[in-house]
């Protein structure tokens, strides 16, 4: 479970709201951010399974964009974070007595209180990352669609999720740890820049994802009509395709999150008030450890659930294959037959214009490599590109050699 909360609990001098749920049925709670992990860990690692691959040709890609390791990294944000919520909540079960000294104040041992530190930051780092990884690939969607943006732009995305999830973490321990860990500032001065250094980066992408993906959706569309000039069936299809790819990912998001705001949002109310056991806040304070326990089982799934937003189920190669139809879409085969080839990420190629039946660039790629990159990897629709526009050109050949 990813919250600010986890680093308050190594504070003896905790506020009354974070000791309502950290002494609410911690055994329990524990127990199910374990399970929830491990369930994560175990359907992650049966996903990717090798499967049967699909028979029928498919083109490669000359270079891996970079929407696809921008996917890498939110991957191994997500095990990584994961991984620290199951060891966190592996210690808490098992060794009860050492979790009990970090609430001792000026205690002689530091080790209880360095886990979790240590531990704390650990998560909120990962999965801070893991939500500027997540705005990068709403940013990199977008530029691919209306200008250049390849692998020359990833090194800017790496400094951005990282740079500014480590800084931001940074700055948050630092403001709720002073003077020292054993004697945690109570004040809201202290505790505030720790939530929302916390918590900015998750807004961000509630907000503006949404926005970004929606300008992409509606460039997909400009960008299909463009092609041929018409915007057919198959046309719609393909723009569907990456518009409910989209929602998805922003449906698991909403999901696996909204209860954290709901939460913090709670707790933050209670602290304001002088004295929580009166029974006016008895419908306030179970719905806040109702979410919180809400959290602890939605947290580490996220990124199981984000993996089926982006590729679909790809594993478990028993004979199950997905029921949804192909989209066929036009290969580059047909500039290559134009004499038109590829060139590198970042470089330009000549365009030709859509009204003559060829492909469209967008910055330096073609229309299919660009509509390629909004769905690398998606299983879930089947997205392979197939060899339809060399065979059409080849049919028209045929016509007209029959005509003359």
């Amino acid at each position: 479970m990813a919250s600010p909360r986890l680093g308050t609990f190594c504070c003896p001098t905790r506020d009354a709201a974070t000791q309502l749920v950290l002494s609410f049925q911690p055994r329990a709670f524990h127990a199910l951010c374990l399970g929830s992990g491990a369930l994560r860990l175990a359907l992650g690692l049966l996903q990717w399974l090798p499967r049967r691959r699909s028979v029928g040709p498919v083109a490669h890609s000359t270079s891996p964009s970079a929407s696809v390791s921008i996917l890498r990294a939110v991957t191994a944000c997500d095990v990584l974070g994961c991984l620290g919520i199951i060891i966190r909540a592996t210690v808490w079960l098992g060794f009860p007595a050492f979790v009990e000294n970090i609430s001792v104040e000026n205690g002689t041992s530091v080790w209880p209180s360095a886990f979790c530190v240590g531990s704390a930051v650990w998560i909120q780092l990962l999965y801070s990352a893991c939500f500027w990884w997540l705005f990068c690939y709403a940013v990199d969607a977008y530029l691919v669609i209306r200008r250049s943006a390849g692998l020359s732009t990833i090194l800017l995305y790496h400094l951005m999720a990282w740079g500014l999830a480590a800084l931001l973490c940074v700055e948050g321990a630092l403001m709720l740890y002073y003077p020292s860990v054993s004697r945690c500032e109570r004040g809201l001065e202290h505790t505030i820049p720790h939530y929302l250094t916390t918590y900015l980066p998750l807004l961000l992408v509630l907000v503006a994802n949404p926005v970004l993906f929606g300008k992409t959706v509606s460039a997909v569309a400009s960008l299909l009509k463009g092609r041929q000039g018409v915007y057919t069936e198959t046309e719609r299809r393909m723009g569907a395709m990456i518009k409910i790819r989209f929602f998805k990912i922003m449906l698991v998001f909403v999901v696996c999150w909204l209860s954290n705001i709901i939460n913090e949002s709670l707790l933050f109310y209670l602290e304001m008030q002088p004295e929580l056991d009166e029974g006016s806040f008895s419908r306030i304070r179970n719905a806040a450890k109702t979410t919180w326990f809400m959290m602890g089982m939605l947290n580490p799934v996220q990124g199981f659930l984000l993996s089926l937003a982006f590729y679909g189920w790809t594993g478990c190669s028993l004979g199950f294959r997905s029921a949804r139809k192909e989209i066929q879409w036009e290969s580059i085969t047909a500039s290559v037959a134009e004499g038109a080839y590829p060139s590198a990420v970042g470089s330009r190629v000549p365009c030709a214009n859509p009204a003559s039946g060829k492909v469209v660039c967008v910055g330096g790629y073609t229309s299919d490599e660009a509509l390629s990159m909004l769905s690398a990897g998606s299983d879930g629709s089947t997205l392979e590109i197939h060899t339809t526009s060399g065979s059409r050109h080849e049919n028209e050949a045929d016509s007209t050699l029959l005509m003359s």
